[in-house]
């Protein structure tokens, strides 16, 4: 799998760069300053963009600019973005919409090698990617909504799709069958609205279409 890494971080970006060598993917290029991350990804056509958001000059939303850019002009690149904090407002920005090859993590997530890998692997081949906190500001931002007709069992299931599970790993997680997941997962599409799609990346989609919109 070939890589861009845009962070102006250099300990974290050569700590990047090692660890996505050693699993095996190929570093196409690294960027240090927001002007210089649309370039590289345009020059390279990565197979996915791993980009932190706030990057230089101006250190405000520069890498997430670029990543909306490229999306344009590159449809369906796959693009991880990295973030101190939970900033709602990017992550809905890049979420909306609903489309896949998305994942917004904390920095703190890449100390965890291997949800790392799992997550920037997932985004690659078209899927959604989030981490749990921005999970848990995107659903509690909204009120007064369909959500709120939710079981706490149906939030955390809704929760555990947004990040990207399958049944199996939600059933893994909230230690129940898949069979009782297929039924929670089914009420929560009911209870948005939406049509049921039983597997892949669509329903993640539709879920991160209904969280973002409006």
């Amino acid at each position: 799998m070939r890589v861009v890494i845009a962070e102006d971080n250099a300990l974290l970006r050569e700590g990047l760069v090692l660890l996505l060598s050693t699993a095996g993917h190929e570093v196409a290029a690294v960027a240090a300053t927001g002007p210089e991350v649309l370039p590289a990804l345009l020059a390279h056509r990565p197979d996915v963009a791993v980009l932190d958001v706030r990057m230089p000059p101006g250190f405000r939303d520069e890498g997430l600019r670029a990543a909306l850019a490229a999306r344009r002009e590159l449809p369906g690149l796959p693009v991880l973005v990295l973030s101190q904090y939970v900033e709602e407002t990017y992550a809905a920005e890049l979420l909306g919409g609903g489309a896949g090859g998305v994942g917004y993590l904390l920095k703190d997530r890449v100390g965890r090698v291997d949800e790392f890998l799992d997550a920037l692997e997932r985004v690659a081949s078209g899927g959604t990617a989030l981490d749990p906190e921005v999970v848990t500001e995107l659903m509690t931002r909204r009120r007064d909504d369909p959500l709120d007709s939710l079981t706490p069992r149906e939030r955390e299931v809704l929760g555990l799709m947004a990040e990207g599970r399958d049944n199996a790993a939600i059933a893994a997680a909230l230690v129940v069958s898949e069979r009782a997941v297929s039924k929670h997962i089914g009420n929560v599409f009911l209870k948005l609205g939406l049509a049921p799609a039983d597997a892949g990346h669509r329903r993640v989609r539709a879920v991160l279409a209904y969280l973002n919109r409006g």
